[in-house]
């Protein structure tokens, strides 16, 4: 079956709520990218599917990215530019753990919104909301069927 089919009109709904809750405490941008497997090092497919979706032309180069491989079992958190010049090396360590615990008993809407919601809260403090924010980034989940 294929990534896509794994997420119903529901849990499609509760996850791009949680993108754009997330994106009410930051000017941080949050996409979500998902596909079937990774036949890679996770974080370089990762790093590659951030720079084909244009994420690092955010005008502060915080756009952050949850990939997941389902079928594979692999997930990845990647922050742009901006954000690493702010912040330790272990910055996403702690959602990722959390998640991982969702992910492991097959909570997976629970999991990533979850995560997607503590990205926001955590780079609130670097890069809180601004009253002229726009949305650079579009909040849909983009489905990859490989």
């Amino acid at each position: 079956m294929a990534a896509s089919d794994q997420f119903t009109a529901e849990d499609r709904k509760v996850i791009t709520a949680a993108i754009a809750e997330a994106e009410k405490n930051t000017s941080g941008e949050i996409r979500l990218y998902i596909e079937d497997k990774c036949g890679e090092n996770v974080l370089d497919r990762a790093a590659f599917v951030f720079s084909q979706l244009g994420m690092q032309n955010t005008k502060d180069r915080n756009g952050v990215l949850f990939y997941l491989a389902f079928d594979s079992r692999q997930f990845a958190i990647i922050g742009d530019a901006g954000i690493h010049a702010k912040v330790k090396d272990d910055f996403w360590n702690e959602i990722k753990s959390i998640m991982a615990e969702h992910f492991k008993k097959g909570e997976f809407v629970a999991g990533l919104s979850k995560g997607i919601r503590m990205s926001g809260d955590a780079l609130q403090k670097h890069f809180p909301y601004q009253s002229n924010d726009k949305n650079e980034l579009s909040d849909e989940i983009v489905f990859n069927n490989n």
